[in-house]
């Protein structure tokens, strides 16, 4: 059975660094913590959100070609697709 990791960050290290996260800020303080990642998360998708939507509008406004990125998009995944299917065989089971 293998484990999944989050940003190669086991589950025993998440408690580890909860449990300082609770002994420097304090149990009231942590929803507070959270709540502000949280909304700094959310505006910075915005923003992206935004950005892109104004570089597809401009995109379209000055009628540039955009296959050639689909184009090299779909290689990528093929790419990426194979790699995955390589170090599938290869990789360890713990």
């Amino acid at each position: 059975m293998q484990l999944t990791t989050f940003l190669f960050i086991s589950g025993a290290e998440i408690g580890i660094i909860l449990v300082i996260v609770l002994l420097v800020f304090g149990a009231d303080k942590v929803p507070e913590i959270a709540r502000g990642l949280g909304k700094g998360m959310r505006t910075l998708k915005d923003a992206t959100n935004d950005i892109k939507g104004e570089i597809t509008k401009s995109v379209e406004e000055h009628g540039i070609d955009t296959s050639i990125t689909k184009d090299v998009n779909e290689e990528l995944n093929k790419v990426k697709d194979d790699l995955e299917d390589f170090t599938g065989s290869v990789r360890r089971k713990f």
